[in-house]
C-alpha cells in the first residue's frame, strides 16, 4: 500500500530516536548560506563549520539537494584568503595598535560562491576550498582537501583531492545529467527509487532513457 505521508523537508531530524543527523537547509540562519531540500549533515550546528565567513566579502555557500555531508566537514570561505602580492602574508590590519588600515577587496584573493551540486557526497572531515565548484553527483573520499571544481559524477579523494574514476560511462553520466531527479517532486522520486538504487546499471540505463527523452 502506497505510503501518502510524504517527507519533509524542514524537518530538522529526519531520522527516528537519531539527533546527529540534520536535515540542514532549516536550521541555517545566514542569508549567504543556501541549502537545497533533504540535504543533510550527520553532525549538528553545521553553521560552525562554515569558517572565515565575513560580511565584507559577501561571497556565498551554495548546496544543492539531497546532498550527504559527513561529520567533520568544513567549508572554508574567501575571508581565509590573505593579501599574497607582498612580502609577508602577515594581515596587521585586523589586529588592534598596528600601523596599517585594511587592504581593498581588489588585494585580497577572491575565489568566487563555492557551489556544491545535488545529491553530492562528501565524507567525512573532508575541507572544501573557497570558490570550488563541485558538480552533481560527486562522491568525495574521507579526509579530502578540495581546491579546484570537480565534473559531475567524479570520483575523487586525497590531499589535494584528485580524480580517482568517473561513476558510470559517459552515455550514463550524459542521462544523469539531463534525468536531474532531485527536481522532480516528491511523489515522482518515491516511484523511481527502485531505478535511482538498482545496482544493475544497464538495467538504469535503459529505464532512464525511457524517461529521458
Amino acid at each position: 500500500m502506497e505510503n501518502n505521508i510524504l517527507p519533509d523537508p524542514n524537518a530538522i531530524f529526519p531520522v527516528p530516536n537519531i539527533k546527529t543527523v540534520v536535515y540542514i537547509k532549516p536550521t541555517i540562519k545566514n542569508k549567504n548560506i543556501i541549502v537545497g531540500d533533504f540535504t543533510y549533515f550527520s553532525d549538528i550546528d553545521f553553521e560552525s563549520h562554515v569558517t572565515h565567513f565575513y560580511e565584507f566579502y559577501n561571497d556565498k555557500l551554495i548546496i544543492g539537494k539531497f546532498c550527504q555531508i559527513a561529520a567533520g566537514v568544513e567549508f572554508i570561505m574567501n575571508g581565509a584568503n590573505h593579501q599574497m602580492d607582498c612580502v609577508s602574508t602577515f594581515p596587521f590590519y585586523i589586529f588592534e595598535k598596528w600601523n596599517e588600515n585594511a587592504p581593498s577587496l581588489e588585494k585580497l584573493p577572491f575565489k568566487g560562491d563555492t557551489i556544491i551540486g545535488n545529491d553530492v557526497w562528501i565524507g567525512q572531515n573532508s575541507i572544501i576550498l573557497p570558490g570550488v565548484k563541485i558538480g552533481d553527483g560527486v562522491m568525495i573520499g574521507a579526509q579530502s582537501v578540495v581546491g579546484s571544481n570537480i565534473e559531475p559524477y567524479s570520483i575523487i579523494a586525497g590531499n589535494p583531492a584528485k580524480l580517482i574514476r568517473k561513476r558510470f560511462d559517459d552515455e550514463l553520466i550524459e542521462i544523469m545529467v539531463k534525468l536531474k531527479w532531485w527536481d522532480l517532486s516528491v511523489k515522482e522520486i518515491n516511484k523511481l527509487i527502485p531505478i535511482l538504487h538498482n545496482s544493475n546499471l544497464e538495467y538504469v540505463k535503459e529505464e532512464l532513457k525511457k524517461i529521458v527523452k
